[in-house]
């Protein structure tokens, strides 16, 4: 009966004692849990203070946001060049709801970015110097305004998501080849929808690792991709633009076509290019020209080819230069006080 009795109650022991090492787990696992989404809200709510919704140019089937974020105490704003910053001024709106006038203040036409300065100071800003270098597996969360949800004080969107792969860029936008053509941080969230491009791509407690890129193919696969520039592919050249250089275009990154397009072969005839940057304005439209079926007109003036940035006559040129007679080219003309898109099909 003794030994029964010791027996009934070294059990209990043994019960009493793995039930408080078993709770003891399960609590310091919540805790891990419970600190962890702390740490995870934490960046979600500093990196939405640093977020902006940026709006410009549009219509036509053109979006007219896109995302940025401050990169500087002085309202420095870094995001992507396109369509959307062609005008003379840019509206960023914070995440407080504020509408700030934002200004460009230099691109990086290798990059396709843009840095632009706001009217007002903002209430946080991502330090480059602080950013952090991304690895393969780490956990990311992407902050953007795709689709254009948030228009005022709601909170910019955040996908979680992981660095799949990092690998040179190859892919294309429509038919013709992206500018950048360097390292970029492959993730697994869908994070390059419309709206998005330019926005941040961060760590899960809130370090900058990239800025997202615009939509593009992989030439490859011929699939969308989800990618990002890591901030050692663009941090020199943003300090650059802010202390008040200029970044020149490096043309050897991109090849002159073996059958390069013309204004002749298109049918497009400019005005005399008398001035250093003489605007691309359409002097004659040749009939029945691929320039004419798409419905080029003159004094049509040239702004984008193929999401190029077209500044004069020589530019129009060179953009052509890299692109194949037999390609899809794709104009963005100003007609009178309208943004029109011209397509120039094969």
């Amino acid at each position: 009966m003794i030994e029964s009795c010791l027996k009934t109650c070294w059990l209990r022991s043994l019960t009493i004692l793995l039930f408080v090492v078993t709770t003891g787990l399960v609590c310091n696992f919540a805790q891990g849990q419970s600190s962890q989404l702390g740490a995870v809200q934490d960046a979600v709510v500093s990196s939405d203070l640093k977020a902006v919704k940026l709006y410009g140019a549009g219509g036509l089937g053109l979006d007219h946001y896109q995302s940025g974020f401050f990169v500087s105490a002085e309202g420095h704003i870094l995001t992507v060049w396109s369509t959307v910053l062609d005008v003379s001024e840019i509206f960023a709106v914070a995440s407080d709801g504020r509408r700030l006038k934002a200004q460009i203040v230099g691109i990086d036409p290798n990059l396709e970015l843009a840095v632009l300065k706001a009217d007002q100071p903002p209430p946080a800003f991502f330090s480059l110097d602080e950013a952090e270098v991304a690895s393969v597996g780490d956990r990311i969360l992407a902050v953007s305004n795709l689709f254009g949800i948030a228009a005022g004080n709601e909170m910019s969107s955040f996908q979680k998501g992981v660095v799949m792969t990092i690998t040179d860029l190859k892919a294309r936008r429509g038919n013709f080849q992206s500018v950048y053509q360097g390292p970029a941080l492959i993730i697994d969230a869908m994070s390059n929808n419309p709206g998005a491009a330019g926005g941040a791509l961060i760590s899960l407690d809130g370090k900058l690792l990239g800025i997202l890129g615009k939509e593009l193919r992989d030439t490859s696969a011929n699939i969308w991709i989800n990618y990002a520039l890591p901030v050692s592919q663009f941090k020199q050249s943003v300090q650059s633009i802010i202390s008040g250089k200029t970044i020149a275009r490096t043309t050897s990154i991109r090849k002159v076509a073996d059958r390069p397009a013309t204004l002749a072969t298109l049918g497009v005839v400019l005005i005399p290019n008398i001035l250093n940057k003489t605007p691309a304005y359409v002097d004659l439209v040749q009939p029945n020209s691929r320039a004419a079926k798409a419905g080029l007109q003159s004094d049509d003036l040239i702004l984008f080819v193929n999401s190029q940035r077209v500044s004069s006559q020589s530019t129009l040129v060179e953009e052509l230069s890299y692109l194949d007679r037999g390609d899809q080219v794709v104009l963005l003309v100003q007609r009178g006080a309208e943004l029109r898109e011209v397509v120039i099909r094969p």
